[in-house]
């Protein structure tokens, strides 16, 4: 990649992973650097990556980092995967204070109030902290396995691979779209109802480990992703193109931190 400059970076969330023609497979990764500047970091071909580059959510880590090019968003960054050092993680402790102080400022009350400040200063990575949870929303995926040609992508071999790269085994397509329907509080006293895309890393290896140690329809794989917590929500714009009039904030984490009510799943049509 091109020269860029060495950041402190805060890991926040991954997404479950995508096929490419390049990597094999890849990852977004959204984080905070020392500044407190939101980053969108990819590719990042996670699963790949060595054994002591494979940060967690919320450990601090140094890597290279450039402006993207092809991508106008101005939290987009490429980075430099060869250059990731792993420092600390930050602890849990005091009511999550040592992690909220460091996207405290990101928070927005509505996911329109979010996407207000998109078409004014163009910042397309947010939080929001829900209300409430109405529902966790199941759907059976309109494409449940993956395309020929992203087979193709996922199982391509490259001059350099490692055995453990080789050995690897191909990437799931998971068969389910999940989604939360929450509401929150604007500025005005008035509820506001969202339903957001899981696209999390997280969610992801929870349904696998799930329908592997319980069985594909049961109660533990949809009780599974039913928090009973308060949750933080970061949320992300898909569309890359500078400008756009865009609503489709997808849900890459939900943090908890604070005692809430459980949620019973939906499965939706």
């Amino acid at each position: 990649m091109p020269s860029g400059t060495t950041e402190e970076l805060l890991i926040l969330a991954k997404t479950y992973p995508n096929p490419s023609t390049r990597y094999r497979e890849i990852s977004c990764v959204a984080a905070v650097n020392s500044s407190g500047l939101l980053r969108r970091l990819f590719p990042v071909p996670y699963r790949f990556l060595q054994g002591d580059q494979q940060f967690q959510k919320w450990e601090w880590i140094t890597a290279r980092v450039s402006k993207a090019r092809k991508d106008h968003r101005p939290e987009s960054y490429n980075i430099d995967v060869d250059s990731i050092q792993r420092r600390e993680v930050i602890p849990t402790t005091n009511g999550w204070s040592r992690r909220l102080k460091w996207i405290e400022s990101h928070f927005a009350d509505t996911p329109l109030n979010l996407e207000l400040k998109r078409q004014k200063s163009g910042v397309t990575l947010g939080c929001i902290r829900p209300s409430r949870i109405l529902e966790l929303q199941i759907k059976k995926s309109s494409q449940p396995d993956w395309t020929e040609t992203e087979r193709q992508k996922l199982i391509q071999d490259c001059l350099f691979d490692s055995s453990d790269v080789k050995g690897k085994a191909s990437l799931q397509k998971i068969p389910y779209d999940f989604y939360y329907l929450y509401a929150s509080m604007g500025t005005d006293g008035r509820q506001v109802e969202s339903r957001h895309k899981i696209t999390d890393w997280e969610a992801g290896a929870l349904f696998w480990n799930c329908r592997s140690r319980y069985g594909k329809e049961s109660d533990e794989v949809r009780n599974g992703f039913c928090f009973k917590k308060r949750l933080s929500v970061l949320v992300g714009n898909d569309s890359p193109i500078s400008g756009s009039v865009a609503d489709c904030w997808n849900l890459l984490s939900a943090k908890a931190y604070r005692p809430f009510a459980a949620v019973r799943p939906v499965f939706v049509k």
